[in-house]
């Protein structure tokens, strides 16, 4: 059986109660493929996860876009994995660029987060991906195989894993890697899960493309062979989101 192609929206800090509830009036009433060709995931700021979760079509599912790298106590401003699952909130994003370059996430660290949030019941989203600086010094596939083997090191099971690469320079720029440069990337990175988590982790692994994707360029994307979908940033919050989706029906037909 295929990967099943799975589309995230990342929502980032955005949004007002009025703002979200018109975003998701748009994804409720979007013609979309059906669950069994595409995975949806919406992943609002925390605050209106609920309010996401009670008025989202039920096809779709909600992500946090953080959690703590541990059970909850005496850790100010943070929010645990089981409060997560209390909520109902079946997925989270981690290690995102984002939170390793402004937060300085080591790779240690966000492995440890993901175990975590496995061991908790929540399914991952775990990003990876370089800078201009170390792309241009060719060590993109180093850095991306250091960030998924610090991963790889703490987990027993890739089964609720999606792999999100992001490579930083395209994130929010309006630079996108190319078909090319995309596929390039996602097919090293299942080499080395062939490699070092076995043939069938490799085989059964989706690993999304995440990088200034929008709705003039995800169809292209859609047509490399170990590009399994993708994570959205700003083009989630409008109505080209939808297009975006629809680009799975052409991964259905290649």
């Amino acid at each position: 059986m295929g990967r099943k192609f799975f589309i995230g929206g990342n929502w980032k800090c955005n949004g007002t109660v009025e703002e979200v509830k018109k975003i998701v009036t748009v994804l409720n009433e979007a013609e979309v493929p059906s669950e069994d060709i595409v995975e949806v995931v919406v992943s609002p700021p925390f605050v209106f996860l609920p309010l996401v979760k009670s008025l989202l079509r039920s096809d779709f599912q909600v992500a946090a876009q953080n959690c703590w790298i541990r059970r909850g106590g005496a850790f100010t401003g943070e929010i645990s994995a089981e409060m997560l699952v209390n909520l109902g909130i079946p997925w989270v994003i981690l290690g995102h660029s984002e939170r390793r370059s402004l937060l300085a996430e080591s790779n240690e660290f966000v492995g440890d987060k993901v175990a975590y949030a496995l061991s908790q019941g929540l399914k991952v989203i775990a990003c990876v991906g370089e800078t201009l600086e170390q792309r241009e010094s060719g060590s993109t596939m180093a850095v991306v195989a250091a960030q998924t083997k610090a991963i790889a090191e703490k987990v027993s099971s890739w089964d609720n894993i999606v792999l999100a690469y992001e490579p930083v320079w395209a994130i929010g720029t309006g630079k996108v890697a190319t078909p090319a440069q995309a596929q390039e990337v996602h097919c090293e990175l299942r080499k080395w899960l062939h490699d070092n988590a076995g043939d069938e982790v490799a085989a059964s692994t989706r690993i999304i493309y995440g990088g200034s994707v929008n709705g003039a360029n995800c169809k292209e994307l859609t047509t490399q062979l170990d590009v399994d979908g993708f994570l959205v940033g700003g083009a989630s919050l409008k109505p080209e989101f939808i297009d975006i989706i629809k680009s799975a029906t052409v991964k259905k037909s290649a």
